[in-house]
């Protein structure tokens, strides 16, 4: 009896036990499953973050300091006058080289010109002769006149004797300013110094020949005034407004590395060259001891006056494709926008804008590629993806 009163009573713990087991199982079962897609979420998750680029991104950089532009620039004299003869003939002598220093009327050459003196010896010839028939037909005249009142003479006569002076007396006056003129070219057989200044050039020798107004050909001397020099320099179009007049530069000549000279911007040409979209700046440079030379090279230091700072950026950040020169720009919903700008200075590693961006866009330092509009990003550094601004940054540097 005792056994049969044990036997119910291990089957119920055998069922509860097997109950118990089951929802073990179960609960092991929904926990996996459930642990394994929360696993393949999080990898999901995972994947879609990595499909997202990351980018580091910087503001444009406004350096508020004054900016100077470097331009190669050509010295020439203030004053230059490059003399060539007036009459034809030979040079009979030269007093000065090159090197010299001239005053204004000093003897640089002359020049012996037969044929000119001989003209003008025929000339004065001319005018003697002229000057004869205009006395005779004078005393002619008077003479007639006296006889006039006994009628002797016509009126007709005396009006033909009238005329015939007065014809002589403009054949005078013809050969007079003939003389005249020959004399003053026979002026130009002694070449002179225009002004003070230095001579330069110096393309004659004694017997050269020499032919009246060949201006095609090398001057005889080139006389400079370089106690004062011109600078000219080709200023790029969209700096032109930032030149102003009396503005300050400095100048640098290979002969002089450690040494720079003040100059001045004195004039502007006021026009653009088709050729280069250049404008031509004239400067002045004072050079009292002449240790600059005309035609010289310079490398011409600018000083820009601007209305506000210019933005530079990085080059790397530059992207030049079939759009255009463009820079990608991250908004505040973390997406790709482009912007197309315009450079204004190309300085290596930097790049100073002239325009397409604003002091707040966000720039990506270097662009993935394949990147279009609206992509979206993830901007590294800062959880806002915004650096510091480039005021504050300057103001950290002094």
């Amino acid at each position: 009896m005792p056994i049969d009163q044990t036997e119910p009573v291990s089957r119920k713990k055998l069922g509860l036990f097997g109950v118990i087991g089951i929802c073990a199982a179960a609960i092991v079962v929904v926990t996996g499953i459930a642990s394994r897609e929360k696993s393949n979420a999080d990898l999901r998750t995972w994947t879609d973050e990595q499909a997202v680029p990351s980018v580091a991104v910087i503001l444009p950089e406004a350096r508020a300091q004054a900016s100077t532009l470097e331009l190669p620039g050509r010295l020439e004299a203030y004053s230059r006058a490059p003399i060539y003869a007036r009459v034809n003939g030979y040079v009979k002598s030269w007093n000065v080289d090159i090197g010299a220093s001239v005053k204004s009327g000093q003897l640089l050459a002359e020049i012996e010109a037969p044929d000119l003196d001989q003209q003008l010896l025929q000339a004065r010839a001319d005018l003697t002769s002229a000057q004869a028939s205009a006395k005779l037909s004078e005393a002619t005249l008077e003479r007639r006149k006296t006889l006039l009142s006994s009628n002797f003479v016509s009126h007709q006569e005396i009006d033909e004797r009238t005329a015939d002076l007065a014809n002589k007396r403009a054949s005078v006056n013809s050969g007079q300013a003939n003389v005249d003129r020959l004399e003053a070219l026979a002026s130009y057989k002694k070449i002179v110094a225009p002004f003070d200044g230095v001579v330069t050039a110096r393309n004659t020798d004694v017997g050269a020949l020499i032919n009246a107004g060949a201006s095609t050909g090398p001057a005889m001397f080139v006389v400079s005034d370089i106690r004062k020099l011109r600078v000219y320099i080709n200023v790029p179009q969209n700096y032109v407004p930032l030149v102003r007049m009396g503005a300050s530069a400095a100048i640098s000549v290979p002969e002089y590395p450690d040494q720079t000279f003040p100059a001045k911007v004195e004039s502007s040409s006021q026009s653009v060259d088709v050729s280069t979209g250049t404008t031509r700046i004239q400067l002045a440079l004072d050079n009292p001891d002449h240790k600059l030379m005309p035609g010289s090279y310079a490398t011409v230091n600018l000083n820009l006056v601007r209305d506000k700072a210019p933005l530079y950026i990085p080059a790397s950040a530059l992207l030049f494709n079939s759009k255009g020169l463009r820079v990608a720009t991250v908004g505040t919903d973390d997406k790709i926008k482009f912007k197309t700008v315009t450079i204004a200075r190309d300085l290596g590693k930097d790049i100073e804008l002239a325009s397409g961006l604003a002091a707040d866009d966000r720039v990506i330092v270097a662009p993935p590629d394949g990147m279009v509009d609206g992509d979206k990003v993830r901007v590294t550094g800062p959880k806002d993806g915004k650096p510091a601004t480039a005021s504050s940054a300057q103001d950290k540097k002094g």
